[in-house]
This record gives structure tokens, sequence and C-alpha cells, in this order.
């Protein structure tokens, strides 16, 4: 039928199909037959996109940055965008116009407004190394930013991917750098060697402070040891004090006993002497013959002869001649008792 014709769209299209003015059916990946002077339909990408950007910007010392980055979005609310832009298509799904292609320069301009504001507050060095703040300022920016919301779109990252000075600064700033690193180089050969010298210092007094310590040491081991040697001799000498007093007493003993063995003895020899002069006492007044008589019957014939020769001899005053052979010598001595 002339003017009836079908279309299709896949998932990552939001389709609005207009007729006379008025929405007949809206939805993602719609397929119909539409009749074509009477319609007009719209689609609009739902894909996440990506886009570049390179800004050129003055830093508050007045120096040239280029600032490169990338921004990420998707369409959150179709029916906003296609209300903002022109998203129609013809029969063959095709864009009549290119309105999509100002959706990323309203968003290079809210982002080259945000790094603008941000980066007239740095001088070059502190732009150069903030490419943190410049991502969380423009993506902040961005999603507070009214045209972006207006246009239905949500900002998925900002990334910035270079920061960089003139080639001229760039030198400058490498030469600069160059002597600063040479300089901490130096400062830091400095700082070892006063390290070493510092560290063989300690050692030194390390080495020093052990030495005392082991003198001190050795100090207090001899002063033990002379005082274990006067504890020993004073031991010895209580020790031999003491075996003196034990052998002196033993000597005490010795003579207290010697002491009481002679007063028994002489106890003894007084109570034999008591027993003896008791038994002699009756003899004491006898002749000694007349004790030898008594006992007479216990002598023998030698005795008698002695007796006899005494006799001669206590009377040897009154006897005038006494002849005494040797033969009556011999017979005598040779009498059998």
């Amino acid at each position: 039928m002339l003017g009836l014709n079908y279309i299709q769209f896949d998932s990552m299209n939001y389709v609005i199909h207009y007729q006379n003015g008025k929405i007949r059916k809206e939805g993602r990946g719609l397929s119909f037959f539409y009749f074509g002077p009477k319609s007009s339909i719209v689609s609009i990408p739902l894909e996440s996109n990506d886009f570049q950007f390179n800004f050129r910007e003055t830093t508050m010392d007045y120096q040239e940055v280029v600032l490169q980055g990338q921004v990420t979005y998707k369409v959150a609310h179709p029916k906003l965008l296609a209300e903002a832009l022109d998203f129609t298509v013809n029969k063959s799904g095709n864009y009549i116009k290119k309105d999509y292609e100002k959706i990323q320069q309203r968003i290079i301009n809210e982002a080259q407004t945000s790094s603008g504001g941000l980066i007239q507050t740095l001088n070059l060095k502190e732009a150069i190394r903030n490419h943190e703040g410049f991502e969380e300022r423009i993506f902040d920016d961005l999603q507070n930013s009214k045209t972006i919301a207006m246009l239905g779109l949500e900002i998925l990252s900002v990334n910035i991917l270079g920061i960089s000075p003139t080639p001229e600064m760039a030198r400058a700033l490498e030469t600069q750098t160059r002597e600063t690193l040479q300089k901490e180089a130096d400062e830091a050969i400095y700082e070892r060697r006063n390290f070493a010298v510092e560290q063989e210092r300690m050692i030194k007094e390390s080495e020093l402070n052990t030495e005392i310590a082991v003198e001190e040491k050795q100090k207090q081991i001899a002063q033990k040891e002379m005082e274990t040697k006067v504890v020993k001799q004073e031991n010895d000498q209580r020790l031999r004090s003491m075996k003196m007093k034990a052998d002196q007493q033993l000597e005490e003993d010795k003579q207290k006993l010697i002491d009481l063995q002679v007063k028994n003895q002489m106890k003894e020899a007084d109570a034999r002497e008591y027993i003896l002069n008791a038994n002699l006492k009756p003899y004491a007044d006898l002749d000694w013959r007349t004790l030898i008589a008594i006992n007479g019957n216990g002598m023998k014939a030698g005795d008698h002869i002695a007796m006899a020769f005494r006799e001669l001899a206590e009377n040897a005053d009154k006897i005038g001649n006494l002849n005494i052979t040797p033969d009556l010598l011999q017979q005598l001595v040779t009498v059998k008792n």
C-alpha cells in the first residue's frame, strides 16, 4: 500500500512513534508498520559513549597548559533528549539531522568551563600534578550541570589523560627539575656520608661503651672474687678457731679424765694401803724370826741356810774365826730345796 512502511530497531534504541503530532507508541527495540506521510519516528541511542577533549587553559601564573581527557556518558532519560534535540530518522533508520553531534559539544563546553575555573586557581606545577583534582571537579560539575540534566544525560566517568605545558616551559621545567634532582642527589650523598660518619661514630661509641661495660664487669668480678676470698678466709679462720676450741675442749676433757683416773687410782691405792696396813698391823711388833717361824712350813732348805748365814753376819763381832771351805760352800749351794 502506498506510504505504508515497516521499520525495526534493536534493543539499544529507545523509539518514539509520533503520528499527527501525538505519540502512538514508544519503547526499546520496537518494530512496526507506520504510515509515512503522517508519521515521525525518533530513535534515541541508549548505549554509553566515549569522547575525548583537548583544552588549552591558562594557569594562575599565566602559563598555558593543554588538558587532555575523556568523558563517558549515556542517555538516562531519552524523552528529555528527544525534546531538546532532533533524533528523527527516515524509513531506512538514518538520522535526518546530526543533532547527536551537539551532545558532545555541550558536554565539552561544560567540562571546559569547569576545568577553566579550577586551573585559574593553580600555578603551573600545581596544575600539572593535579590530575585527580581535575577529574573530581569536572565530574561533579557535569553531574550538577543544568544543561546535562535538561538533555537527560548521565555522566559515567571523567578521566584526565594528561596535563602538558608548552614545549618551552616543559624544557624549562625539565631543567629546573633536573637541577633540583641533582641538588637532592648531592644532598642525599652528603646526608649518606654524614649518616655513614654518624654510624661510624655510633659504632665506635658503642665499642667504647662495650669496653667500659666489660671493664666494669671485670671489676665487679674481681671485687666479687675478692669478697669470696675474704669470706673463704673468714670461714677457714672460723673453722680453725672452732677446731682449736674443739681440741682445747678435748684436751680439757682428757685432763679431767686423767685427773679423775689419778684420783680414783689414789683412792684405790689408799684403799689397798689401808687394807694392807690393817692386815699387817698385828705383825708390826713381831720379830722377823717369829714371822719366818710362823711361816716355817713353807720354807725350804736354802731359806734356812740363808737365815743361818744372816745370823752369822749379825753376830760377826761375837765370832772370833769362822772357816767355810769351798767344799762346804759348794755343798751348801747344791743343797736341794
